[in-house]
């Protein structure tokens, strides 16, 4: 999630005001000279500053020569004269000429410069008119390289495999024991009353955050709906500065099939009836915010706080809902497979394994990269950009981050090197490429890219590139045309990068804790059927292989990076208090096969 004002590159619609106001300073100083406006083909034209010094070396030279002729005397002063009388016609004629051609050339400079300053404040307007359609305005920056001599050891293992068969082993899961746990949430227990007759009013939901946050709001609505006898209104989204994304419901996801799928479940509608929408939901008390709720909340809480209030005024509107409904306990008929409820028949399928190894060359790797401008400049570390990185992403935490700011002024620092070993950095993108060699991902790999604009640019993924030149992203993968109604839209764009890794032959995060790596995890532990490998690297043990970077040699660097990476697709159960949606592998969600 790029933020505005960040001086960084390539990023698309970026603003680099630095670049910006120098743009413009050009363009006034061009308005105000008799230059055209773009100086490398203006003065060839015209002359410009060009041809008018030029005339006044070409006077300077011919005075110099005459010079050169002044200290004679004598006989040759008598001459001069005589040689002046007998040309005196020839002179005349000349200085006519040359006084001919200074006026048609001030008359040419004139009308020429009237039509490049109308040129220039039409490039100013124009400027300022497409601004917002600039890709991106930018410094090239050198390639910010932290591991050369692991980059190169790595780039000749990568050509050393090139024509050896590839295994098939970090396509699939390592462990067996991942493809016994399948899908059961839409099992219909005896214990289940089923869709009341009457429902005790309706629940309206008004979800915050970009889409991750708002697709965890409407599982639960769904489950806090079913909890309550309620009938659930379309959920809305609210407009947030940050994501800066107007989208609704249906601009995401299907409405009439998200409807009929849970028509047993649930009853849900577009609008509250005309009766109730007359109502004051605040003034009667039922305008539930999230400080009226805790987070995580069981659902006894809904049953003795929020249901009387429903059957009272018969609607209740909750305002925000981020992650307001636990999941210990959570009863079982409350699950459902709510994914397929709000993709429908467009629901991503995950590949088995036979599917797989007939996809061939087709296969990809989804890479969520979690390298942005805030994600880098809020973790405080060094990413060996130097002091022009330094101070770029301390002028970025001053603007977006004053809190952090103040919180650092109280509390003991702690260094960009302790920070690295606890973990605490995003991994750049050139430690990633380092992973995926490591684990053995070939050179021609295709790797979907997904998430915003990664911080430095080019620069910065030069080194990502050099070993795994099949880079793509939505924007490269989509024609102009295909990408333009999506184009504005945060979490329209955020859904396709969601459809991409949740189908991917393998899917590798680099922070466990993003929204988007969690749910896509979650997604494929639930669908997979045990062919679908996600990779976890564990940041803090990576960072201890990393401090080694000068000595190690590289056939342990693979052999420490793989069981890293090993240990985080262990087949685990989800803990109390675990979220679902991130790791549905439990009895409440998925039922285990012997």
């Amino acid at each position: 999630m790029g933020k505005q004002g960040s001086p960084r590159s390539p990023r698309p619609m970026s603003k680099n005001t630095n670049s910006l106001f120098r743009m413009k300073d050009y363009h006034i100083r061009s308005s105000d000279s008799s230059e055209a406006s773009v100086p490398s083909i203006g003065r060839r034209i015209l002359g410009g500053d060009n041809y008018w010094n030029s005339e006044v070396v070409l006077l300077h030279s011919l005075k110099d020569d005459s010079g050169k002729f002044n200290p004679c005397k004598g006989a040759y002063v008598g001459t001069r004269h005589t040689w002046f009388r007998r040309n005196v016609k020839s002179i005349a004629f000349m200085l006519l000429l040359i006084a001919y051609l200074f006026l048609l050339d001030s008359l040419v400079v004139s009308i020429f410069g009237s039509i490049n300053i109308q040129g220039s404040s039409t490039t100013r307007n124009s400027t300022r008119r497409e601004e917002d359609n600039v890709a991106y305005i930018h410094e090239e920056r050198p390639t910010v390289q932290m591991y050369g001599r692991l980059l190169n050891l790595a780039s000749s293992a990568l050509a050393e495999k090139e024509f050896k068969q590839d295994p098939l082993n970090f396509w699939e899961e390592p462990y067996r024991q991942a493809s016994k746990w399948k899908p059961c949430a839409d099992i219909k227990y005896p214990t289940s009353p089923g869709k009341p007759e009457k429902s005790n009013g309706y629940i309206m939901v008004s979800a915050n955050g970009g889409l991750n946050q708002q697709r965890v709001a409407i599982c639960n609505a769904v489950a806090v709906a079913s909890l309550l006898n309620a009938t659930l209104v379309l959920p809305k989204f609210l407009y947030s500065n940050v994501w800066k994304d107007p989208s609704q419901f249906g601009d995401i996801y299907q409405e009439d099939y998200f409807k009929r799928i849970l028509k047993d479940d649930v009853d849900i509608v577009k609008e509250i009836p005309p009766h109730l929408k007359s109502l004051d939901i605040e003034a009667i008390g039922s305008l539930i915010t999230d400080a009226d709720i805790e987070k995580e909340a069981k659902p006894n809480d809904y049953i003795s706080s929020v249901l009387p209030l429903l059957v009272q005024n018969r609607v209740v509107h909750f305002l925000g809902f981020g992650n307001r409904l636990g999941f210990d306990p959570l009863p079982p008929d409350l699950q459902s497979q709510l994914d397929k409820h709000l993709l429908g028949d467009f629901t991503p399928s995950i590949s088995s394994k036979e599917h797989t190894a007939r996809r061939g060359p087709s296969r990809y790797l989804a890479l969520h990269l979690r390298f942005e401008e805030d994600m880098v400049a809020y973790s405080l570390c060094d990413f060996g950009g130097g002091a022009y990185e330094k101070n770029e992403l301390e002028a970025y935490r001053e603007v977006h981050f004053p809190l952090l700011i103040e919180r650092l002024k109280n509390t003991k620092p702690v260094s960009p090197v302790e920070l690295k070993k606890l973990g605490r950095c995003p991994l750049t993108p050139e430690e990633a490429a380092l992973v995926l060699a490591a684990f053995g991902f070939k050179r021609e790999t295709y790797i979907y890219l997904a998430g915003s604009q990664i911080y430095g640019g080019s620069s910065r993924m030069h080194p990502f590139t050099s070993l795994y030149p099949n880079l793509v992203t939505k924007e490269t993968l989509l024609t102009s045309s295909e990408l333009a109604p999506f184009r504005n839209f945060s979490s329209q764009l955020a859904a396709l990068d969601f459809i991409a890794c949740a189908t991917s032959d393998v899917f590798a995060m680099t922070d466990s804790g993003s929204q988007l790596s969690s749910l896509v995890s979650g997604f494929r532990t639930y669908y997979g059927n045990g062919h679908a490998p996600t990779l976890r690297p564990n940041k803090k043990r990576l960072a201890a292989i990393l401090l080694e970077n000068s000595t190690i040699g590289w056939n342990s660097f693979e052999d420490r990076v793989r069981k890293m990476i090993k240990e985080g697709q262990r087949v685990r159960v989800r803990g109390p208090g675990r979220s679902i949606y991130r790791q549905p592998r439990c009895p409440e969600c998925m039922c285990r096969y012997q």
